[in-house]
């Protein structure tokens, strides 16, 4: 498995902070936040795989664009980013050794709440 960072979902959550589009909730709200599989395939359904793909911040090179697997590392409901996923995202890149992932979501979440670190 090859997962690298995937910048168009960087920039797009980096965007939605700016914008202000935000949920900062706590760290373990993201289970009870994270969008369920029906939601996901709803916006799927709605929206297709690219606009999908701008809400994960890792992408698994190994697995095919048009499915699920590709994508790794969610941070929001498709509407906000969610504080409490990008902690979760910015734990598991780390533990992981996703070290481009690490980075990227380090700095999203100093946009949300400043130096944390």
């Amino acid at each position: 498995m090859t997962v690298k960072l995937n910048k168009t979902a960087f920039d797009h959550a980096k965007s939605l902070v700016r914008k202000g589009q935000t949920a900062m909730d706590e760290r373990d709200d993201w289970s009870e936040h994270a969008p369920t599989a029906d939601q996901e395939n709803t916006y799927l359904d709605k929206h297709g795989w690219r606009e999908y793909g701008k809400w994960f911040l890792g992408i698994d090179t190994d697995m095919d664009e048009e499915t699920k697997g590709h994508y790794k590392f969610p941070y929001g409901d498709f509407r906000r980013v969610h504080r409490c996923g990008v902690i979760s995202a910015e734990s598991r890149a780390a533990q992981n050794d996703y070290d481009d992932i690490a980075k990227a979501v380090a700095e999203i979440h100093e946009l949300l709440d400043g130096d944390h670190a």
